[in-house]
């Protein structure tokens, strides 16, 4: 059974650190070319390959991210 991960980043409160970037290691996350309302380029999933292994959000040093998990 393979679990499927979904990332979910509140890119409002985000401020494009990218420290999630790199802890990520299926590369899913990069830095958006647009702003938030903050002026910051956000963290985005660029790409369908989470794993549901949530270095990223263990990683996020404002807690703005969230991994869901689902077995598949």
């Amino acid at each position: 059974m393979a679990v499927k991960g979904t990332v979910v980043i509140d890119k409002e409160r985000c401020k494009g650190c990218g420290v999630c970037v790199v802890a990520c290691p299926k590369s899913v996350l990069a830095l958006a070319k647009n702003v938030n309302g903050k002026g910051y380029n956000y963290s985005e999933a660029i790409i369908d390959e989470c794993i549901g292994c949530a270095s990223c959000a263990m990683v996020c040093p404002d807690g703005v991210i969230t991994v869901y998990k689902e077995k598949k």
